[in-house]
C-alpha cells in the first residue's frame, strides 16, 4: 500500500496547461527538439490538453507516431478537438490511462513526463512499466515542478525510483521552475 499523497490538476484547469504564458516559459518546441525527430514514436505522459503533444507530433513527422496519455477522458478530447481534421490527427494516438498503471502496449524511442509524476501514487511501479514500454536506448525526459509541489529531495527520491527500474539517470536540461532528469534505458537489459 502506498500512501503518498496525490492530487491530479482536473480538466477544469486545463486553460493553466496550455497558453502563450507558459509556452513563453516552457516553449514545447525548444524543450522536445533535442530528444524527438521524424519517425520517433513517442509518449507524452499526462498530456493535459495537449501543450507539448502537437509539438512532439510535429516533430515526429508523418513516418512518427505520438501516444498521447492521459487519465482524464476530457484532457484526451481537448487533445482530439484541436488536432480534429489536421494533418496531425493521423500521428497522434489518444491513450486513457488508469490511476496505477499506464497500460501502454506500443514501444517509444521517447517519453516524455512533464509535471506528472509527482501525481503518481506508485512511482517505483509507474518506472518499471515505463522502462518496459521504451525500446532500448530510449529516453524519458522527467520534469518535475519546483515551486509548491516537489522538493530536491523528493526529487531525488523520483530519481532513484527511476534508477531502481532499471534506468541510468543523467542530468536533464535546465529548466525554468524545473527540476529535471534524463532517464536513459540500457541498449541491453541484462546490462
Amino acid at each position: 500500500m502506498n500512501d503518498r499523497k496525490t492530487y491530479v490538476c482536473p480538466a477544469s484547469h486545463a486553460w493553466s496547461l496550455d497558453n502563450t504564458f507558459r509556452r513563453l516559459l516552457q516553449n514545447p518546441v525548444k524543450i522536445l527538439a533535442p530528444h524527438v525527430s521524424e519517425g520517433m514514436t513517442a509518449f507524452d505522459i499526462g498530456c493535459g490538453p495537449g501543450f507539448f503533444t502537437i509539438a512532439m507530433a510535429e516533430l515526429a513527422g508523418e513516418s512518427g507516431k505520438v501516444i498521447a496519455v492521459d487519465l482524464q477522458e476530457e484532457m484526451l478530447g481537448k487533445v482530439h478537438n484541436k488536432v480534429r481534421g489536421t494533418k496531425l490527427e493521423k500521428r497522434i494516438k489518444l491513450h486513457r490511462c488508469e490511476k496505477e498503471r499506464l497500460n501502454i502496449t506500443e514501444y517509444a524511442d521517447f517519453a516524455l513526463a512533464f509535471y506528472v509524476v509527482h501525481e503518481v501514487p506508485d512511482q517505483a511501479c509507474f518506472f518499471r512499466e515505463l522502462f518496459s514500454a521504451l525500446k532500448p536506448c530510449g529516453k524519458a525526459l522527467i520534469v518535475e515542478p519546483k515551486v509548491f509541489h516537489v522538493s530536491k529531495k523528493e526529487f531525488e527520491e523520483t530519481v532513484n525510483a527511476g534508477e531502481t527500474a532499471g534506468f541510468k539517470v543523467l542530468p536533464g536540461p535546465a529548466m525554468f521552475f524545473g527540476r529535471t532528469a534524463i532517464l536513459e534505458r540500457p541498449d541491453n537489459i541484462y546490462a
